[in-house]
């Protein structure tokens, strides 16, 4: 991608799939719970207390959610590119979707059940059915399906804290609270004795128990992803992402988000540690209380990777940064597949070995592997390998992959 507009894209995208690493090494190397309830497992000692208090403030659903952002500008600008061409952008684009849905539950099935791209797919294909709206309309839009996804949240925690306090129904909260990462829940040693397991047993388990995961996600999630997905589209239409906005609406943005999402998850974090990891005041934290903030420093995280960007863009530093986001599918499927095959049975074997911060010593040399194998292979090809398996499948040919 030549122009300045792109490689910001690109850049910010290599940035979100190396910054998601940093919080999916938890689901790769310890029990699930652990990731919304540091006391589940692998909270030691102080440095694994400001593992987790680094990771919830800075980290958590915020590369998440920069990634959900770029996801919708990319659907937008793919599609506008289609129909500039002749072509039916939204055809292309439902096909690139149905192809991704595919992809992902592949990945789903047979590496790693924490995938998210069939979750992207399902939602891709109802946020393009929004391409036509304004940018303040696709604010709007996207504004009111966050304010819906909190709105099931808080039903949600209404409910287990009724059933905490109703004797007849502890077996169904126990149930809940499990789900909710309550540290005395039976899933914890279930995910020890099946994740250290063969490589047969944990998919024949993926397969039989998370069938219908991806489809779950769109319960707790849908409206979440749906809703940035939209403000991604706008973002991108309204020129933030292509170099529209000043550098002062920039400092801007990124003052008030860090100030308020910031403020608002450290208070959060202080919270939730004098009330010692409560299960349901914990699940709430993550679930629904940090939303807002959450939020709000993802577009701070944003702001100021459009100030950095373009600053550094002549840097071989951010070259390689962006050839890593023109090839984040293929980076963030072999972060699956070097991740579990380091933490599981059938690789190494050492899953919930560690402590929180001492699993973040396997990140750095896989960082560092993907700038420097993304800018080798983009030398030779034009496209990363799964994403040439992509275009062809969508575009019902083979593509050109060797550059000549």
């Amino acid at each position: 991608m030549s122009t300045d507009r792109y490689f910001s894209l690109d850049a910010l995208r290599g940035f979100a799939v190396m910054g998601i690493l940093l919080m999916n090494i938890i689901s790769f190397a310890l029990p699930g719970s652990a990731y919304i309830n540091p006391l589940a497992h692998g909270l030691d000692g102080l440095p694994d207390l400001v593992a987790w208090g680094i990771g919830f403030v800075l980290v958590d659903g915020k590369m998440r959610g920069l990634f959900t952002l770029l996801f919708g500008a990319s659907l937008l600008l793919v599609v506008e590119r289609a129909d500039t061409q002749g072509q039916s952008g939204i055809g292309i684009h439902l096909r690139r979707m149905a192809w991704l849905f595919v992809i992902g539950l592949t990945h789903h099935w047979l590496v790693w059940d924490g995938d998210i791209l069939s979750h992207y797919a399902l939602c891709g294909m109802v946020a393009a059915l929004f391409r036509a709206l304004s940018p303040r309309q696709l604010a709007v839009a996207g504004g009111a399906m966050l304010l819906a996804n909190m709105l099931i949240w808080t039903l949600t925690i209404l409910l287990v804290l009724a059933l905490r306090g109703n004797s007849a129904e502890i077996q169904t909260y126990r149930e809940l609270a499990d789900a909710l990462g309550d540290p005395r829940g039976a899933s914890i040693l279930e995910d020890l004795r099946k994740y250290g397991s063969s490589y047969r047993e944990i998919t024949l388990d993926r397969i039989s128990d998370h069938l219908h995961s991806p489809f779950d996600m769109l319960i707790g999630y849908g409206l979440e992803t749906l809703g940035l997905m939209l403000w991604g589209m706008g973002l991108f239409k309204s020129g933030a992402l292509t170099g529209g906005w000043s550098r002062q609406r920039l400092k801007q943005v990124a003052i008030l988000g860090y100030v308020f999402g910031l403020g608002g998850s450290l208070a959060l974090m202080v919270w939730t540690i004098a009330h010692q990891f409560d299960t349901v005041i914990t699940a709430a934290t993550y679930f629904l209380f940090d939303n807002p903030f959450r939020i709000a420093t993802t577009l701070a995280h944003l702001a100021l990777l459009l100030l950095i960007i373009p600053a550094y863009q002549k840097s071989g530093f951010m070259d390689r940064v962006a050839a890593t986001g023109r090839m984040a599918l293929s980076n963030y499927v072999l972060s699956s597949l070097v991740m579990t095959s380091l933490f599981y049975g059938y690789g190494g074997g050492i899953y919930g070995s560690f402590s929180r911060a001492e699993i973040y010593i396997a990140i750095p040399p896989l960082w560092a592997f993907m700038l420097l194998w993304s800018p080798w292979w983009l030398q030779r090809y034009h496209y990363g390998p799964l994403e040439w398996v992509w275009r062809s499948l969508s575009r019902g040919a083979r593509q050109p992959l060797k550059r000549h």
